[in-house]
């Protein structure tokens, strides 16, 4: 009888990148045999873009409203249905100091655990690697997905090297969706908008290309963080309208506030002749952008936050440095002037080992070796 998974995360349609994520890998990991469940996070505050909540979504086994105390209890009792937990560590997903609420969920499992680690940072607060070190001696696996965020692990936390294991970020396949042509050079950024983003500086770098012809056309593409709406409005995406009429290339940016379908972001991803990650962090060890990006041919330029570093140093694109417009727009300039230069960076891309069914076939026979690694440690306990 085939294995059957519990997941621990946001889930669609919550509309956030690990919702997406933990969706593609539920799909991927049981090929669609229904022998996964999802105990779904959610916040009292999660409007999800005005979808209604309380619409099922697919395979939720339950919901836990984190804003309630206590909510942990179900949570386990429900992942323990299954063979294995798979459960996805952020920062302000779970209740508790630093996401405290996480650990008593995986005392309470009698099933083998993955923990999935979306973020590690390189200097955290006392509590945050009081956490994180919890959290790697109670599971039975913990991933990353960068070989960056395992070495930061070894380097800077007290976790046991044995337990880490590096499983890429998957990509779905987009060969299938045929490309669009804008008739004029076409830079996408994409995902969900707020500080930080750097997309002032994907600006400015626009500003310095006024002599290329025809002009580049800059999408973004994505909606406010719900927090950032929620915190601040819309004040940084208005402030990005104000600067691109500043710098005179408000006519050359296309502002698209919707959280895209699959469907869509695929088409939109195929039409782009480069996608540009203006990031300003220094600590992202995992984009999901970036991995759709490179696992459909389209050649990046991107600042240099570790997952870009670790990914395109030598493959699908370009690096530059931090809030450097004028190295930006060089880049982009460099990727749009020189024939071959897209068609060469793009033939560079991952591959099928960044394709989901071979992410999911990893954590499959990750499952698979903790499973067996229990089998006779409970052999012993039957009395003979």
């Amino acid at each position: 009888m085939p294995a059957t998974y519990g997941f621990l995360s946001t889930y669609p349609p919550t509309q956030c990148g690990l919702a997406t994520f933990n969706a593609a890998l539920a799909t991927h990991l049981t090929g669609g045999t229904g022998g996964s469940g999802v105990v779904r996070l959610l916040a009292g505050d999660d409007t999800s873009g005005g979808i209604a909540l309380d619409r099922a979504a697919p395979r939720a086994v339950h919901t836990w409203n984190t804003d309630r105390p206590g909510g942990w209890v179900a949570a386990a009792t429900a992942l323990n249905r299954f063979d294995t937990a798979i459960i996805q560590h952020e920062y302000g997903i779970y209740p508790g100091d630093a996401g405290a609420e996480v650990l008593p969920v995986l005392r309470a499992l009698r099933i083998p655990s993955i923990v999935v680690l979306h973020t590690v940072l390189t200097n955290p607060d006392p509590l945050q690697r009081d956490v994180l070190e919890q959290i790697g001696a109670t599971a039975d696996a913990v991933v990353t997905m960068t070989d960056t965020a395992r070495q930061r692990l070894t380097a800077h936390y007290d976790m046991d090297p044995r337990k880490i294991s590096v499983i890429p970020h998957g990509t779905g396949s987009h060969s299938g969706t045929p490309r669009e042509d804008h008739g004029r050079p076409h830079l996408l950024t994409w995902g969900l908008l707020g500080p930080g983003k750097g997309i002032e500086w994907a600006l400015r770098a626009l500003a310095f290309l006024g002599d290329v012809q025809p002009r580049p056309l800059y999408t973004v593409a994505g909606r406010t963080h719900p927090k950032v709406l929620e915190q601040q409005g819309d004040v940084y995406r208005d402030s990005l309208k104000e600067l691109a009429a500043e710098l005179g290339v408000e006519d050359c940016v296309r502002w698209s506030d919707v959280y895209l379908s699959p469907a869509d972001l695929s088409r939109l991803i195929r039409s782009a002749d480069a996608v540009v990650l203006p990031y300003d962090s220094t600590e992202q060890v995992t984009s999901g952008v970036l991995i759709e990006a490179v696992g459909a041919g389209v050649p990046v330029v991107a600042t240099e936050f570790p997952h870009a570093v670790e990914l395109l140093a030598d493959g699908p694109g370009l690096l530059v440095p931090h809030q450097d417009p004028e190295a930006m727009a060089m880049a982009i300039r460099h990727m749009i002037a020189e024939p071959g230069m897209s068609g060469r960076l793009a033939g560079l891309a991952g591959g099928p080992t960044l394709r989901w069914p071979a992410v999911a076939a990893r954590y499959q026979s990750l499952a698979a070796r903790l499973l067996a690694d229990r089998r006779p440690l409970a052999a012993a306990t039957i009395p003979a």
